[in-house]
């Protein structure tokens, strides 16, 4: 009995042993098959990618092969990818030879991975005056996905700051702060009634125009303001009103109004000038005359032109003034700056050859030139009181020779200045150098002059400026 029982045992185990080994028997067959006749898959890159909303998504694909040689060609690539939209999604990679079919799989997540950002007006560091509290400069919030967020950021003030938070959909968080000083840096703003440039004769009493002061932190400091001035009205030349004034934190302001005493408006008294030259020609003549009659005169030149003769003009004892540099309306007259720019360009050139700053000009066309409106409206309202505060000095006329389109003839030039000539007062007279029947005229017009007890001069910066009604 006990033998029989042997034996079984025996026999179960021999049943084991069998079983397992035709197990790994399969196995080792599977993997040969699975070697030589399965394809395989190998991904490029991660099973798993994460990528950040609305960034382009290139997939990096995979390597396919069949009995160790590629089949790359035959594999098959199912799903897709919004970066649009945050999510998970899966890219399927397929291939089959014979029959057998493998597949591999990535997983591509696309996240919003980026903060938003706050805007913050003005600067992070904002100075408030000591007795007021701080107003609400303004903020912005935008979010790469969300958009504006602006209606979702917390504002809390603390101590000496204020803290601004937000947090997009994706629970990415963005925190920025402002920094609240309290000190008075701004100092007071002084603002002068009338022209910052005045303007007056010898012996006549300055009178003040008017001032008024605001503070920041200080509200009206218009009683503070102290006036000071150096002027001697019975002397000509420029001279300053000092205005100053200074807060409560001792910030300081400062500034000047130029006072311009002039000599008095001789009557009976004729100054010739010419605008647009040199020309050579013309000018060179007209200077040959000056000089044999004896008389000076203003000539307001441009960029145009010999050097030689502007160098002449003003070694001869005339006053060498700016007009303009090209005569270009547009170029002059569509905006301040394109003025000045224009202006620097003469200046510059007299600088060059007469060596000194010249400070007395001619509009293009006048104070009250009309042609002006076509390229901006109000600019002569503006130019004729900036370039006095730029210590310029500006001159019109009240005589005009018409030479520049009302006549062609030497006799028309003539009469038409004759006939406008007053004693009662000083004579600016308008005439271009270019012109060849204003040359042929010149000789004419002096003996007129000094057969009649008129005295010629040329423009300084003393005479009192002869200017138009400005209409722009």
């Amino acid at each position: 009995m006990e033998e029989v029982e042997v034996l079984e045992k025996h026999g179960v185990k021999k049943r084991a042993l069998i079983s397992i080994l035709c197990f790994l028997i399969a196995i080792i067959l599977g993997m040969i098959l699975s070697y030589f006749y399965v394809p395989k898959i190998s991904l490029h890159g991660n099973r798993v990618i994460i990528v950040d909303i609305n960034s382009k998504y290139v997939d990096k694909g995979c390597e396919a092969t069949y009995q160790g040689k590629s089949i790359s060609k035959d594999v098959k690539m199912t799903g897709n990818v919004d970066t649009t939209k945050p999510g998970t999604y899966k890219i399927v990679y397929t291939v089959k030879k014979g029959v057998y079919e493998k597949k591999a799989t990535r997983t591509v997540i696309v996240q919003d991975m980026d903060k938003p950002t706050i805007e913050l007006t003005g600067k992070e560091e904002s100075y408030v005056c000591p007795n007021k509290t701080y107003q609400e400069e303004g903020y912005k919030a935008i979010d790469n996905y969300d958009g504006d967020i602006t209606d979702q950021v917390v504002v809390t003030n603390k101590d000496d700051k204020v803290i601004y938070s937000v947090k997009d959909s994706s629970g990415n968080e963005t925190v920025a702060e402002r920094r609240i000083i309290y000190k008075d840096i701004e100092a007071p703003v002084i603002t002068l009634i009338g022209s910052q440039t005045e303007t007056i004769e010898v012996g006549t009493k300055y009178k003040e125009l008017g001032y008024g002061a605001i503070d920041n932190c200080d509200d009206y400091l218009t009683d503070s303001v102290k006036v000071s001035n150096n002027i001697d009205i019975n002397k000509p030349g420029t001279y300053e009103v000092k205005y100053e004034v200074t807060d409560k934190s001792n910030n300081k302001t400062t500034i000047t109004r130029k006072v311009h005493i002039v000599e008095k408006a001789t009557k009976g008294v004729i100054y010739l000038t010419f605008d647009d030259g040199p020309k050579q020609g013309t000018t060179n003549v007209i200077l040959d005359i000056l000089k044999e009659e004896g008389v000076t005169a203003t000539f307001f030149v441009t960029n145009s032109g010999p050097d030689n003769l502007i160098v002449r003009e003003y070694n001869e004892g005339h006053t060498v003034a700016l007009h303009t540099a090209s005569h270009n309306y547009k170029t002059v007259y569509t905006s301040v700056e394109g003025y000045f720019a224009d202006l620097d360009k003469v200046k510059n050139r007299v600088k060059r050859l007469i060596g000194k700053e010249v400070h007395i000009i001619r509009f293009p066309g006048g104070s009250s030139n009309t042609i002006s409106r076509k390229y901006n409206k109000g600019i002569m309202t503006t130019l004729t009181k900036e370039v006095q505060n730029r210590g310029y000095y500006y001159f019109d006329w009240n005589v005009d020779s018409e030479d520049a389109g009302g006549t062609k003839t030497a006799s028309g030039v003539y009469k038409n200045v004759t006939k406008s000539l007053s004693k009662k007062r000083a004579n600016v007279v308008l005439m271009h150098d270019i012109k060849p029947y204003t040359r042929d005229a010149l000789r004419d017009i002096i003996h007129y002059g000094k057969e009649n007890g008129y005295v010629f001069k040329s423009i300084t910066e003393d005479t009192p400026m002869v200017t138009h009604r400005v209409n722009n």
